[in-house]
This record gives structure tokens, C-alpha cells and sequence, in this order.
């Protein structure tokens, strides 16, 4: 055991279950994980089966990545099983949705 490793400046940790909840959408929840010095993120999405989002989500200032953790998430042009990573450079947009419900790990690197 290494007990050193958690005395490193800047190393931290989250557990899912004890990250707060924020609903943003009916049976969609984001569960923030990190936040980084230059506003970088980490979240886990939870989308209950059936649900969208309502309008179309812009990956806006910088780029927007996805793994899809559990169930099937859609971006309105394709499904993508759990296990399949995504990334959307800035300026592109989907329309996220789940018919399945899913789960997903998402990570804004720029904010």
C-alpha cells in the first residue's frame, strides 16, 4: 500500500453514489465528479429509459467526450452501446437521448 499517493497536490477522488444530484431534464440527472483549476469537468449522466433532451445540445467552449457506461445512449443519428466512447469537437451538437436508459461518463477537458 502506497498511502504517499494521496498526499500528491491535486489528487483526488469521487464516488457516484455520493456525488449530488442535479436534475436538468425529467429522468435526466448529472452527478458532477471534478472540476479543474481551468474549468475542465468530469460528470456522470443518468438518462431514464424514453427520456431526450429538448432541444439540441452544443458543445460550446470546447469539445465534449462520452463513455457510454450502461444501457444504449443515441445522439438523434445513431445508437451506441454501452462500452462505445464518443467525442464531439467544439462547435458540434447532438441531440442526446435514450430509449433504453443509460448511463454515461462525460468529460469537458476545456470547460
Amino acid at each position: 500500500m502506497h498511502p504517499e499517493i494521496l498526499e500528491q497536490e491535486g489528487y483526488t477522488w469521487a464516488a457516484v453514489q455520493d456525488a449530488p444530484v442535479r436534475e436538468l431534464f425529467p429522468g435526466i440527472r448529472l452527478r458532477p465528479l471534478w472540476t479543474g483549476a481551468n474549468g475542465a469537468h468530469a460528470n456522470v449522466l443518468e438518462m431514464d429509459p424514453g427520456t431526450s433532451w429538448p432541444r439540441r445540445d452544443v458543445h460550446e467552449p470546447g469539445p465534449e467526450e462520452v463513455y457510454v457506461l450502461t444501457g444504449t445512449f443515441s445522439d438523434g443519428a445513431r445508437e451506441y452501446p454501452a462500452g462505445t466512447f464518443l467525442h464531439a469537437p467544439a462547435g458540434s451538437w447532438h441531440v442526446p437521448a435514450s430509449t433504453t436508459g443509460c448511463t454515461l461518463f462525460v468529460f469537458y477537458p476545456e470547460g
